[in-house]
């Protein structure tokens, strides 16, 4: 006779076992329509599972995370079930659900084509139309080995063999068809609804290794209505016209090539884009105290293992090995080198916070699928920055910290922001005391701030809590960026102190602070967020000077001088091509501004303004110019 405990704490008893599904009749038939999966103690299960004992449950619509999160997985299998209703010879692999969506990766001879996704597309629909009921089994491992052996299916037949002896060999039916899968699942195909896009395809590796077979990956995206599905699709519409790739081409800002992979080749309009960045970061930095230092990008491994980054971090360090056998690492990240700087000379407590920032170039291995223009490289610059201070100035560094991220990222255009915040994790270093405070002092700044902000039970770092920064961009997708990390164990590894007001020796605590983050991945956000249409301050070309023909070029040459000595950037175009075409070219490489100098501007000093995106033209005197946008050349908050 178990008794069932719902979130509200209000109990049902059932004199007998009961199901997921009899559970949410018995709250209300519209909820018993709407159910698909329910969590018991805790433990995701389907909605006929049987519950025997008393149990506290919670029931699931596509309303919730796990719901959507179990539509996707199903609509995974459908469309592994359609592909081997279309094309029986295909071996499946894994599908997993991934953010937005699906895939599922196939070992099969022949490519699959555009009109095979069509195919196999409509294929799913039949399938839920079908409304295959579906159930779970556990089998005999021996016996899921041998039947999957026999079906052809040795990429199954493999992950078996490493399911480890404590855990359920489960497999799920739906309808005949069978797939390994842990679950939990929907009660039958046709609740998956109709609401999927399968959207394109690609090679992967079996297991991400390069040394094993490419296989086929087909991604799919899946929602609860239509109306979710066709947002997401326009954005992705949206997001493929903004490809930071696409428009760092057009606008000449950056290349990449195979004799570096993952390094990015800087253009001069691309430099100066990452320059001003550096510019502006290092004048806020300034204001707020920070003292800019540059450590060595070659350390010896010794400092690494130290630090502990060697064991961690180790199989993504480049490393060399001198001709007197020392081992050298490319610095992955700057931190132990920023605790070496701090280590000079004797501190004491009213040396302290310390604010200590770096633009510090890294390098980290990443696998060469993983790579991704400028969101994922191998080589990239960080704008670091390590607070020390003692514990009792934990909470007010972090408030000033956190204005400043959320200032800078309002003048970059990034008014929606959410937080993210992690505690302590079961296995950790230091006291937990100090981690009392330095959760609250977290905690308390991500309050102070005002915004949304998620709760990520134990999934701070090993040495301390943290605050992840997310941005919204212009067509909703959600960049994570800043951090902000409370370090209880490195500067007590490499052996950094300070003089208290007692006179003894204390270890301070370290906080690592990054605002973009990475500058290439911060550069390719921001390209994606403007579609290349930078706010006029951050533009790395900012006015273009075109003289309608030979006979002005002396006056744009003029024009184009006053504007560089304003301190805008500016070029004359002086080739021989006509108005129209470079207009237009200017226009596609999003140059802000374009100023066209003809006969009746020579004879009243002034110039015509046109605006990217605008046919619309204004006469304005040279001199009205200059002030005017002298004025819009910096962030508002300058």
């Amino acid at each position: 006779m178990p008794i069932i405990t719902l979130p509200d704490g209000n109990s049902f008893k059932f004199s007998k076992k009961v199901t997921g599904l009899e559970v949410a009749e018995k709250i209300s038939k519209s909820l018993s329509k709407q159910a698909l999966i329910m969590s018991v103690n805790g433990e995701l299960k389907d909605l006929n599972h049987s519950i025997e004992k008393d149990s506290s449950i919670k029931i699931f619509t596509s309303k919730d995370r796990e719901g959507l999160e179990t539509i996707r997985h199903d609509t995974a299998h459908i469309l592994a079930m359609a592909v081997q209703e279309l094309f029986p010879k295909t071996q499946v692999t894994i599908g997993p659900v991934i953010e937005n969506g699906f895939y599922y990766d196939f070992a099969r001879k022949d490519p699959f084509t555009e009109e095979d996704l069509i195919k196999i597309e409509k294929k799913m629909l039949e399938i839920v139309e079908r409304d295959e009921p579906t159930h779970r089994e556990v089998w005999n491992r021996d016996k899921a080995i041998e039947h999957f052996k026999k079906s052809g299916e040795i990429y199954k037949a493999e992950i078996i063999k490493e399911i480890p002896k404590e855990e359920e060999v489960s497999v799920y039916f739906h309808g005949k068809w069978h797939d390994l899968c842990r679950g939990p699942h929907l009660s039958s195909t046709g609740k998956i609804g109709k609401f999927f896009k399968l959207t394109k395809v690609a090679g992967a590796y079996w297991r991400g290794d390069s040394k094993n077979e490419m296989l086929q990956r087909i991604y799919g995206t899946s929602w609860s209505s239509q109306k979710e599905l066709d947002n997401y699709l326009n954005q992705i519409e949206e997001a493929e016209k903004r490809d930071h790739r696409k428009l760092g081409k057009e606008m000449d800002l950056f290349h990449f090539r195979e004799e570096s992979p993952g390094s990015v080749f800087w253009h001069e309009k691309g430099w100066k884009l990452f320059q001003k960045l550096v510019a502006y970061m290092r004048a806020r930095q300034d204001l707020a105290g920070y003292k800019e230092i540059n450590t060595p990008e070659v350390l010896d491994r010794a400092l690494w293992e130290k630090s502990g980054h060697w064991e961690k971090y180790g199989e993504h360090m480049y490393t060399s090995q001198t001709p007197d056998e020392k081992v050298f690492a490319i610095k992955p990240m700057n931190c132990p080198g920023h605790v070496q700087v701090f280590n000079q000379g004797l501190k004491s407590y009213r040396d302290l916070p310390l604010r200590i920032s770096e633009f510090g170039k890294v390098h980290r291995y990443e696998p060469s699928g993983a790579l991704h223009g400028l969101l994922r490289v191998r080589a990239f610059t960080q704008d670091d920055a390590h607070i020390f201070c003692t514990e009792d100035q934990i909470t007010n560094e972090c408030l000033i910290v956190t204005n400043l991220i959320l200032d800078i990222y309002k003048d970059l255009g990034f008014e929606n922001v959410i937080l993210k915040y992690s505690d302590r994790p079961d296995l950790r270093v230091g006291d937990d005391k100090v981690w009392d405070k330095a959760e609250k002092a977290l905690l308390d700044a991500v309050k102070a701030s005002k915004l949304k902000y998620t709760i990520n039970k134990g999934e701070g770092a090993f040495y301390g809590p943290k605050i992840e920064f997310v941005l919204r961009d212009a067509i909703g997708r959600d960049w994570q960026c800043g951090t902000l990390q409370v370090d209880l164990n490195l500067p007590e590894r490499l052996d950094a102190t300070f003089v208290d007001k007692d006179g003894t020796k204390k270890v301070p605590v370290m906080l690592h602070r990054a605002l973009f983050g990475s500058l290439e991945r911060f550069i390719g956000i921001l390209i994606e967020n403007y579609a290349g249409k930078f706010p006029f301050w951050i533009s790395p070309l900012q006015v273009m000077v075109i003289p309608i023909s030979e006979e002005f070029d002396e006056y744009a040459k003029e024009v184009n001088s006053k504007i560089i000595n304003a301190g805008i950037s500016s070029e004359v175009d002086l080739k021989n091509h006509n108005l129209n075409y470079k207009i237009r070219e200017h226009s596609v490489s999003k140059v802000p501004i374009l100023l066209i100098c003809g006969k009746k501007e020579v004879d009243s000093n002034t110039v015509t303004i046109r605006r990217l995106d605008s046919n619309k033209q204004e006469n304005m005197e040279l001199k009205l110019f200059l002030k005017k946008f002298s004025a819009l050349n910096k962030a508002s908050s300058n």
